[in-house]
């Protein structure tokens, strides 16, 4: 038995006793306890304020679990453990570049993905997040979010097996495997809930259900609705199960119940089996959704970050080679408590979507104008430093204009009117507009409009526009400046516009989010060699950011992003403070030339102007100001 003097809090002397004996076979198991000790503080006080009673319990059953999972990692990943631990900030690198695909629609199955491995190296990507493929409900499955299996794959794509040997071959090529878990909802189909429809009362309990419509409707004067047009209201009449249960998103997909520590054990147990299989990042879906409380919008509540806290201490002490990244689409106010702030601190997800970064750069691109974004970027709460944020321009989902009324006032603009501006410039219906997007969930209630489109179709490239490209670009390079890991959607590395054809497809008609999901043939990968073509443009542009920011110190994760007062509306600055000295990224977000003042280069401490990006020296013009070009982007060191 491992001694008192042991990092950590006090661990209890019985806990600790039933895992030794449990692992009491097990060569390596000293590394396990040590773990333990470490992890066991974050684990309680996740625990405690979710589960009151029987916290004791609880962590019993989740120590004997975490202890098996131990015991059955193999040792290729378990040293992937030790090497992740001897360099904990690998994921904040700026050689750290995503990209996110299903996987179907990248390489048909995933022993197709396996053999684009030299594409996705060509273009520096060392993350690749492959969407839903665990096995969904068949039929509509909300592009894979309803999932009846967490221990199984889409039997299109290949096995369990499959994606342990895909997980291999991308480890050997320094590529991290990153997969969904949907942490909300489940399938109507999931055994958790034909067990509950069956009458088995403790799987009933893994879900919110109501013998009438008394509270349901008490919920709902709170409650927004994520999919209005097809998917009204949050609770369903199920004729099986003899009452209503509470769907967020969709009737055929159940919320479940985390009150319940049943389903938390559950779900460790299935973040144990992906870790397991390799994967080295899971997206935590819908995690804002999780607790529900009534008189609130359900988002966003302490419980989720205690939770989360809890996992994340499992996983530190079985698999720490694992992230969590929080899929938490929320308003700015909001988004860096999935970081962790306050007693969360550093202690729930390394990773979390910068949502208002790429809302705001649509927002730039479309007014030419960079005062909001200014605003809003500058008020963000500091992430933690041992996290990252995932910055993107494009993702799988439409887009929501997240506005904050008060950003928009602070700028002299109505939120309302400029959320509506931009719906109008991004479905095409602005005068002189070359964006082609389209218009998904509009709310007549709201006027919220949300759009669909490939970043090429949204900045032009499919309206044949002189700038597509140069926006495009400049919008990654804004991505790849800020911080954190950059990913790019499957795609838009080579300037693919709509699908025309999204509706063809059966299941998709209804949901036009499919026309900015493409299918990459070769022929399409073939058009990557074409400087003529704008798909060689974009992607040898997208190669270049990628290897010049690898090369780049000042663009570590753990060093956070400022926003100085702007010298141009039509110039976006960016100040990272490394210790090896400043970095100023400019992004010039118009058609036209635009200064910044060369004097304020040496007030910000950068004496000898550099462009790292562009790996070349800068000068002053005659007036003494740097003129940038239509969306040129600078990282001046």
């Amino acid at each position: 038995m491992l001694s008192s003097q042991q990092p950590g809090g006090a661990l209890e002397a019985t806990l600790l006793a039933a895992v030794e004996s449990r692992l009491a076979d097990c060569p390596d198991r000293e590394l396990f306890l040590l773990r333990l000790h470490r992890w066991w503080p974050d684990l309680r006080d996740g625990l405690a304020p979710v589960y009151p009673s029987g916290v004791e319990d609880l962590a019993l059953r989740l120590l004997l679990l975490a202890a098996d999972a131990y015991a059955g990692r193999e040792a290729e990943l378990k040293r992937l453990d030790l090497i992740r631990g001897l360099e904990p900030d690998w994921f904040q690198q700026p050689a750290m570049m995503g990209y996110a695909a299903y996987a179907d629609r990248f390489a048909g199955t995933l022993a197709g993905v396996a053999d684009r491995v030299d594409y996705l190296r060509e273009l520096g990507v060392t993350y690749l997040h492959l969407m839903p493929l665990l096995r969904p409900r068949e039929g509509d499955s909300d592009g894979g979010y309803a999932v009846a299996d967490y221990r199984d794959i889409r039997p299109d794509l290949g096995t369990v097996e499959d994606l342990r040997e895909l997980a291999r071959t991308l480890r050997g090529a320094g590529i991290s495997l990153v997969l969904d878990l949907v942490l909300n909802h489940v399938a109507r189909e999931h055994p958790w809930a034909q067990a509950a429809r069956a009458g088995e009362a403790s799987y009933r309990a893994y879900f919110h259900t109501f013998a009438d419509r008394e509270l349901p409707d008490a919920y709902e004067q709170a409650l927004p609705e994520v999919f209005p047009d097809f998917a009204p209201g949050n609770f369903s009449w199920d004729d099986e199960l003899r009452a209503w249960v509470w769907t967020t998103f969709n009737d055929f997909q159940w919320d479940v119940n985390w009150s319940n520590p049943d389903v938390f054990v559950e779900y460790a147990d299935i973040l144990f089996f992906l870790a397991n299989a390799g994967v080295e990042v899971v997206r935590l879906d819908a995690i804002a959704f999780l607790w529900k409380r009534l008189g609130t919008d359900c988002q966003n509540q302490a419980e989720v970050h205690a939770i989360t806290q809890a996992l994340h201490a499992l996983t530190r002490i079985v698999c720490p080679a694992l992230l969590f990244k929080a899929e938490a689409i929320v308003g700015p106010a909001d988004l860096v408590h999935y970081l962790g702030q306050g007693p969360h601190y550093g202690k729930v997800s390394d990773l979390a979507y910068h949502n208002s970064l790429m809302v705001q750069t649509w927002s730039m691109l479309a007014a030419g104008d960079a005062r909001l974004a200014a605003h809003a970027l500058g008020h963000l709460p500091p992430a933690p430093s041992t996290t990252a944020w995932i910055s993107y321009v494009r993702g799988h989902d439409d887009i929501g204009w997240a506005i904050d009324d008060g950003d928009a006032a602070a700028v002299g603009l109505s939120g309302h009117a400029h959320r509506a501006f931009l719906s109008d410039y991004y479905c095409g219906r602005f005068p002189g507009g070359a964006a082609r997007g389209l218009v998904f969930q509009a709310n007549p209630a709201t006027g919220d409009r949300r759009i669909s489109g490939t970043s090429a179709s949204l900045a032009g490239i499919e309206a044949g526009d002189a700038h597509g490209v140069a926006r495009v670009l400049l919008a990654h390079a804004l991505a790849f400046g800020w911080g954190g890991i950059p990913v790019i959607w499957s795609g838009d590395e080579l300037a693919m516009v709509n699908d025309p054809h999204w509706a063809a497809e059966p299941g998709h008609a209804g949901d036009n989010r499919w026309t900015h999901r493409p299918r990459l043939t070769e022929a399409d990968l073939a058009r990557r060699a074409d400087p003529a073509d704008p798909a060689g443009q974009v992607f040898a542009g997208l190669r270049a950011l990628a290897r010049a920011r690898a090369r780049i110190p000042h663009l570590d994760a753990s060093v956070g992003s400022e926003i100085p007062p702007l010298a141009d509306p039509g110039v976006l600055p960016v100040l990272r403070r490394h210790p090896l000295g400043p970095l100023l990224g400019l992004y010039n977000v118009t058609a036209g030339w635009r200064p910044f003042p060369w004097w304020r280069l040496a007030e910000l401490g950068i004496a000898e102007p550099w462009d790292a990006r562009a790996d070349t020296g800068v000068k002053p013009g005659e007036d003494g100001n740097l003129w940038l070009a239509p969306y040129q982007a600078c990282w001046i060191v």
